[in-house]
């Protein structure tokens, strides 16, 4: 086993459970992403430990600070007061019936018998409170070069786990590494296996892998991959726009799109969706220039589908949909400007203004002066909000409370604060107090 020390941060917390089970006699190490990010000087979210030490040995060490929290498979998770440490057997996998979980796990007391059973070489390395790294499987020269290799056959390391296949773009995506070539066959092979994933996992994997730096470069990859569960990316690829706002066809303006959106995962997931609707909406004029009327709307219902499908919760779905139907709207404006805070409020029109820059940076360059215009839109937003304008019920300077003083009564005391608040906003109607009860009073 190749060795070699190096001075990792181990948090207190972390290096107390470490020589905790070592005083017992046990070996312990912190496995896995942890000492892959510290080797990177990246600070790992989690910190796992895998040690000879069986279940119930653990459970006796740490005593009421230790929860069960797998122990079929060897896990327990040991609290401490900064935070929870998950702990495991170091163990072999059986079969893997359902391409997810074995169905039985075997504890072996050999550390390199745990490595082999990970998925990625980068990922199948140990580290003891010394800061001795123990990489059976050249994780380390994997991780200088920026490559990312199943640990032994991957097309087994696929089969056992089909989220592999997603994590394995979903690191690409966030670390900038290459997908050595067998492995990223075997993605290709074995990428129907992902049919049968729970949608909540899907989920979670395509957003962080969304949301990395080189999202772009892997989608432009392996759409094929990705299509298993979003098939609806496929009608995108190679869609020519026949435009000449469009130098790319409709996925690659996407991926373009996407590299200029700020790493946020509503936005990432409203601009991978936005121009879902083109080629369902594709119609040609009679000089042979292709159009995408209603496209916003179209895009929505398929977006809406996609987020049903993977279990997105209520309010994201109900933001991400709003700006992928929106995102093609132009502000001209101050009265547009109040008109759109009051449907979007200032947070998401700042979004949906930032998707039309990303959105225009996926356009032919001649085309890109949008953003210049963008600019102009977000002065004027910046002055209505400096000046306090209503664009809003709650600003408006009457209330329910003074219609019911004219006599209003049930439905129409909304539709009468509603008809006050549109002539403010349109600058026909000044929110003033008396000005709007004399309005409201002649409405009556």
């Amino acid at each position: 086993m190749r060795e070699k020390r190096v001075d990792l941060k181990i948090p207190a917390y972390v290096r107390e459970t470490l020589t905790a089970l070592e005083t017992a006699g046990h070996q312990a190490y912190c496995v896995g992403g942890c000492v892959r990010d510290s080797l990177l000087g990246r600070m790992p979210e989690d910190w796992d430990v895998t040690t000879s030490a069986l279940p119930e040995e653990t459970m006796k060490v740490f005593g009421n600070r230790a929860i069960p929290t797998g122990l079929k498979h060897g896990t327990v998770t040991v609290c401490c007061q900064e935070g929870k440490v998950e702990t495991t057997t170091f163990r072999r996998d059986g079969v893997y019936a359902d391409h997810r979980h074995p169905e039985q796990v075997t504890f072996t007391p050999d550390l390199t018998e745990d490595l082999a059973r990970r998925d990625f070489t980068v990922n199948a390395m140990a580290t003891d409170l010394r800061g001795t790294v123990y990489d059976p499987f050249n994780g380390q020269a994997d991780l200088q070069e920026g490559i990312l290799r199943c640990v032994g056959d991957p097309e087994r390391r696929f089969s056992e786990d089909a989220l592999r296949i997603l994590r394995c773009l979903r690191f690409a995506a966030v670390l900038g590494f290459s997908i050595e070539p067998e492995t990223g066959k075997a993605l290709m092979t074995c990428r129907n296996l992902l049919r049968e994933m729970a949608p909540e996992r899907v989920h979670e994997e395509l957003t962080k892998l969304l949301c990395g730096p080189w999202a772009p470069a892997v989608l432009r990859q392996y759409p094929q991959v990705v299509g298993v569960v979003l098939p609806e990316i496929l009608p995108m690829v190679g869609f020519d726009q026949r435009n000449p706002h469009h130098c790319y066809d409709v996925w690659e303006h996407t991926l373009h799109a996407l590299d200029a959106a700020p790493s946020d995962s509503v936005l990432r997931w409203a601009v991978l969706f936005h121009d879902m609707g083109k080629p369902e909406c594709f119609a040609l004029d009679t000089q042979g220039i292709g159009h995408f009327m209603g496209h916003g709307v179209v895009s929505r219902r398929i977006a809406d589908g996609v987020m049903d499908r993977l279990r997105f919760d209520n309010a994201a779905k109900e933001r991400i949909g709003e700006l992928v139907e929106w995102h093609d709207h132009r502000v001209e404006t101050e009265k547009g400007i109040r008109r759109m805070l009051n449907r979007f409020g200032e947070q998401n029109f700042r979004a949906l203004l930032t998707i039309q820059r990303a959105d225009n940076m996926g356009q032919a360059e001649e085309f890109r002066g949008r953003q210049k215009e963008i600019d102009r839109i977000e002065a004027m937003l910046d002055r209505e909000l400096e000046k306090g304008s209503c664009f809003s019920l709650k600003q408006l300077a009457v209330n329910g409370n003074d219609l019911l003083g004219l006599g209003l009564s049930g439905p129409a005391v909304g539709r009468t604060l509603q008809g006050l608040l549109d002539r403010v906003m349109d600058g026909t109607l000044p929110n003033d107090r008396d000005a709007l009860l004399t309005a409201a009073g002649k409405i009556r």
